[in-house]
């Protein structure tokens, strides 16, 4: 998928909403407990009440990952469900990789030759070497950490270095030299809003990925004030406050409703800003 197709989608759907599939099985309703494979089952009701309103989808590997070969499967799964169901919507592995390069080409053929994704986080704390074995694939992006929304964010990003800038837009700034911005988009918090404006006088046509709307208070009119561009930009990113939203039988229904709430809010910030 390229940046103009992205953009297609978001103008079509009027949403630039990012569902995150945080999937702890410990928080699953009641009801799907004695499910064959009740992460799965899950992922796919959240999916089936969503899907209108969503332009991407965002599994976070950890949840997986801590099931074993069980959650993998379930990854592998949900990914596939979204995309023979769901072609038409961008699906990003939450992985947070980040090796030397033959490492990384690894990880690569993993995510992009083994599986269904579109695009991968990375981080690119390493350099180029990091991230370029995933800039080899047409039509899959690398989603790089810049601006992240975790309270010691600040231990690293925003330190001031010798020419006056922080970590954080020198990363910006070298990263975005690697690739394109048909391949390549970058993780700035919701909760560093206000900084978003530096972020786009360096990235200005980049998509950006912005976790921390919801759950973690980020409001997303400040991030579509200050972080929208000609062509929206943006998938922000809800985890909790949709696939959570309800513990009850009903949870699928209820994300359904909270994220085309979402998406009416997103309707209107297009609307009021692109």
């Amino acid at each position: 998928m390229t940046a103009r197709q992205l953009t297609q989608a978001i103008l079509a759907k009027r949403s630039f909403l990012c569902v995150g599939l945080d999937t702890d099985l410990r928080k699953t309703p009641e009801c799907l407990r004695d499910a064959e494979d009740p992460q799965f089952s899950f992922n796919k009701a959240i999916i089936d009440a969503t899907a209108p309103y969503t332009v991407c989808y965002k599994p976070n590997l950890a949840f997986y990952e801590e099931n074993g070969a069980r959650g993998w499967e379930s990854f592998e799964r949900t990914c596939r469900y979204i995309r023979e169901n769901h072609p038409d919507i961008f699906i990003i592995a939450d992985a947070k990789r980040g090796d030397i390069g033959n490492t990384s080409g690894m990880y690569a053929r993993a995510f992009f030759e083994q599986g269904s994704v579109d695009a991968v986080t990375l981080s690119p704390y390493m350099g180029r070497d990091t991230v370029e074995p995933f800039l080899r694939y047409a039509g899959k992006w690398a989603v790089i950490l810049a601006l992240t929304s975790n309270p010691s964010a600040d231990d690293f990003e925003t330190l001031p270095l010798a020419d006056g800038w922080m970590l954080y837009e020198t990363v910006l700034e070298t990263a975005s030299g690697w690739g394109t911005v048909d391949n390549t988009m970058f993780v700035v918090g919701a909760t560093k809003s206000e900084m978003l404006s530096s972020v786009r006088r360096i990235v200005p046509d980049h998509f950006l990925l912005v976790p921390g709307v919801g759950a973690q208070g980020g409001s997303l009119e400040e991030v579509a004030r200050h972080g929208m561009n000609a062509g929206c930009g943006l998938l922000v990113n809800s985890s909790r406050a949709i696939i959570y939203a309800d513990g009850t039988a009903s949870f699928a229904a209820t994300a359904g409703t909270k994220a085309r709430e979402v998406q009416q809010e997103m309707d209107a910030l297009l609307e009021r800003f692109l």
